[in-house]
């Protein structure tokens, strides 16, 4: 391995370090309900998701997921493959604890989803509000060839749209239109639909964003 690489690895490692502290220290010094992004029902990404009418033993990878609810509505509505993908382990023990004994239904993965690596190929993809604090063209292409890899069938990306929030809990994010999301992904993906949302945020806030769904081209 060579000097630069060693140089890039460790500069990536620790940077992913700090990231973890960052949503760690969020999410064990603010409740569910302070969470600017908090949602009781995810209603955008689960019409998305009965729209695609997948079967029940598809699986389901939520990027970014952390103490999220969607996870929560997928097992009700009876889905057995599911897992959670979250760079703050604390995010994802909350998730846990307030599922109980239906936790060990769920695959929780510990990552950072820029140097994330699936085991696996997934049937829907989702990712509200992951992507958008990706702000280097070099994490955003890795982003773009993961999916293209672990995506089997659909994937729904969330953004901040281009009159949203510029940054989000201290963090830079980038805003997207859905023309934007759709030539980013257009290698990989036909775009399906794309929408723009309001969301309010528990201070009373709005935010908009965008939300676009994919197919993935057959190979």
């Amino acid at each position: 391995m060579s000097s630069i690489s060693v140089r890039d690895n460790f500069r990536n490692l620790r940077m992913e370090i700090n990231l973890r502290s960052h949503w760690d220290n969020i999410y064990q010094s603010k409740a569910f309900h302070d969470l600017t992004w908090a949602q009781e029902v995810p209603h955008t990404s689960l019409d998305f998701i009965k729209g695609f009418n997948l079967p029940l033993d598809s699986s389901i990878i939520d990027v970014g997921g952390g103490d999220s609810r969607l996870v929560d509505h997928l097992l009700t509505l009876g889905y057995t493959d599911v897992t959670v993908l979250d760079i703050s382990a604390q995010s994802l023990e909350r998730a846990k604890q307030r599922l109980g004994a239906d936790a060990a239904k769920v695959t929780w993965l510990i990552g950072d989803v820029r140097t994330f690596v699936c085991e696996k190929p997934y049937d829907l993809w989702h990712d509200r509000a992951a992507f958008h604090f990706l702000v280097t063209e070099e994490d955003v292409k890795n982003y773009l060839l993961m999916a293209g890899k672990c995506v089997n069938q659909f994937m729904i990306l969330g953004t901040f749209s281009t009159t949203g929030p510029t940054k989000c809990s201290g963090l830079p994010v980038h805003q997207y239109s859905d023309q934007q999301l759709a030539q980013l992904f257009m290698g990989d993906f036909h775009k399906i639909k794309c929408i723009n949302v309001d969301h309010l945020t528990p201070n009373k806030s709005m935010q908009n964003f965008t939300f676009c769904s994919f197919r993935k081209k057959a190979a």
